[in-house]
């Protein structure tokens, strides 16, 4: 049976945490409304990015790209997008149970490239391959950190050390709402055009093979870009979301235990004047 004293101690450290995930909560909920708007603003350039590609794959046979070249599969690399801290709920578990079942089910040797503390520090101690290991500032991804991602990866795919290129991420919804997927980036394929293949004739200025050295190299750094953008949302979404529940909780505890005081504190006090009635009868 736990003590007065030792019950408001409890009291009191769950209103300390109470704070802290009160804080953390505010925080999360700030960059949260900063990182939905960054993505609902890049969502349309990545979706006309898109809808190029798939008017040039309706111009019928593209002219060969480094980005576009397939071949046997042996050996993929999967891009994981997990945070650097953890309180984020199931957000960097869901992340990293999506990667390893990919692993287990797929037909060819995987190599991870991590963006995340947390995925790294999984993957590292489970000797699984990580070529690289990357960090994203606490505020969220930047465009220098797309970029070093897109270097990255397009060296291992250009070089022959991969065969294909994934990335892990998970897609933005709502703050309650993230889900984890899967998505190939290289090699590119085009996508598909709606209401058949059948080609349209296009004149190029300046000519096909130039267009896609400059247009390929861009669609693909935007694909990564947007999975950047969405983990950033996600993360901060699940974080507010697990902070809310946390900040609840605490209170709940608040109450429980204050309910527990207040009766320790009466069951002292009536054996208090029991003794002080006892003894008093006892003179008589």
């Amino acid at each position: 049976m736990a003590t007065l004293k030792e019950i408001r101690a409890r009291i009191k450290a769950a209103k300390n945490i109470q704070q802290i995930t009160k804080a953390m909560k505010l925080v999360a909920a700030a960059r949260l409304k900063r990182a939905t708007d960054r993505v609902l603003e890049a969502r349309p350039y990545a979706d006309k990015m898109k809808e190029l590609m798939g008017s040039l794959a309706a111009a019928g046979e593209l002219p060969s790209h480094p980005l576009m070249e397939k071949r046997e599969v042996k050996k993929a690399c999967i891009i994981v997008l997990t945070s650097d801290r953890g309180l984020a709920g199931g957000y960097n578990t869901a992340l990293i149970r999506k990667a390893t079942d990919f692993i287990k089910e797929a037909q060819f040797n995987c190599a991870l490239l991590t963006v995340g503390k947390k995925g790294t520090q999984f993957f590292g101690k489970r000797n699984y391959e990580v070529v690289q290991s990357l960090q994203v500032p606490s505020s969220g991804a930047r465009v220098q950190d797309a970029v070093e991602v897109t270097r990255i990866s397009r060296q291992l795919f250009e070089s022959g050390e991969v065969d294909a290129i994934y990335v892990c991420y998970s897609k933005f919804y709502s703050a309650i709402r993230q889900v984890p997927q899967i998505v190939q980036l290289l090699p590119i394929e085009a996508p598909v055009v709606a209401g058949g293949s059948k080609t349209i004739p296009f004149q190029f200025e300046p000519n096909p093979a130039e267009l896609l050295n400059s247009l390929l190299p861009r669609y693909f750094q935007t694909l990564i870009w947007q999975s950047l953008l969405e983990a950033t949302a996600s993360e901060f979404g699940s974080r507010m979301t697990a902070m809310t529940s946390a900040t609840d909780n605490a209170g709940k505890m608040i109450q429980q235990l204050t309910l527990k005081a207040n009766r320790e504190r009466q069951a002292s006090i009536t054996k208090e004047i029991l003794e002080v009635v006892g003894g008093a009868e006892a003179l008589k």
